[in-house]
């Protein structure tokens, strides 16, 4: 019989590539996981893994165990998730990432209507970069967490990851008072496109957005500002150091409906989608449900404006 937790080593050394990798990842020391791979090479009867100097590949035979691992691991999700269903309401620690905007302006007005209709459920959130979302739920670090993509830049299929839409935001090219864009340019960015621009990095989803987004207008951005803030890009932009795009929930309230004085927001159309991603499975687990219907609504509410 094949041991279930070798099989999800086995599968996250797939998807991390080290033996060291999966170690730092789940708490295990790299020999305790290269003894748990070959005691599950002796469970299947056969070679999964070629060592070559300090670093291992599978085998055709350890890919293929792996496809049945995301399997076995969906069905034990499912198996959970009928368990926490038949209980008489969620309850217990639900562990959430999300990104830096969502956590300041959407989050908090969930948590606390989950407070208020499920008090037995106790949300533990933590700040998460979408990009590591998809290793921290198959590492069982977070149960729920929120990932987005942008127009120009769709989120890639995760094996043993589901996602479920729950918002979506307009983007707005700021731009200071101080500057002039480009006279008789009817295009909204390439108007700019004689302006710095504040980008976030280049290895970002949203400094791929701004990038792919001048480009498919007929340029490349004066990237003058490297910056990975919404705030701080702001507080750039008011000073006069370049145009920027930003999704709604970067800007603050006060600023989507009455523009600041040194700040001009103008309406895109382009946006930004976000989602809440969970392990495979588990999208019939009640805590997990009533985190989506309490986002969703809180969203409603500030996305609206």
């Amino acid at each position: 019989m094949l041991d279930v937790r070798r099989l999800r080593l086995l599968r996250e050394l797939a998807h991390r590539g080290t033996i060291a990798a999966v170690a730092e990842a789940l708490a295990y020391t790299p020999s305790a996981v290269s003894q748990q791979l070959t005691a599950l090479e002796r469970e299947a009867g056969t070679r999964l893994l070629a060592r070559s100097g300090r670093r291992v590949e599978l085998t055709p035979a350890a890919h293929g165990l792996v496809a049945h691992a995301e399997a076995v691991l969906e069905r034990l999700e499912r198996a959970e998730a009928d368990l926490a269903a038949g209980r008489a309401e969620p309850a217990g620690p639900l562990r959430i990432g999300a990104f830096p905007s969502a956590a300041r302006a959407v989050v908090p007005a969930a948590l606390a209507a989950l407070a208020g209709a499920h008090p037995a459920l106790e949300p533990r959130l933590r700040e998460l970069d979408p990009a590591a979302v998809p290793g921290a739920l198959r590492a069982g670090e977070v149960d729920v967490a929120l990932v987005h993509d942008y127009d120009f830049v769709p989120v890639p299929a995760e094996p043993g990851v589901e996602t479920v839409a729950l918002f979506e935001e307009v983007m707005f090219l700021a731009a200071p008072r101080t500057l002039t864009p480009m006279p008789g340019e009817p295009h909204a960015l390439r108007r700019w496109r004689a302006a710095p621009w504040i980008v976030a990095p280049r290895d970002t989803r949203c400094g791929t957005m701004t990038i792919r987004a001048c480009e498919a207008a007929g340029f490349t951005p004066d990237a003058r500002h490297v910056v990975d803030d919404f705030p701080a890009v702001l507080a750039l932009v008011t000073i006069g150091g370049g145009v920027a795009l930003v999704p709604q929930l970067g800007v603050p309230a006060r600023d989507v409906t009455a523009t600041d004085a040194d700040v001009v927001l103008t309406p895109l159309p382009m946006h930004r989608r976000t989602m809440a991603a969970h392990r495979r499975g588990a999208a019939g687990n009640p805590a997990i449900a009533a985190f989506v219907d309490a986002m969703r609504a809180a969203a409603v509410r500030i996305t609206s404006g």
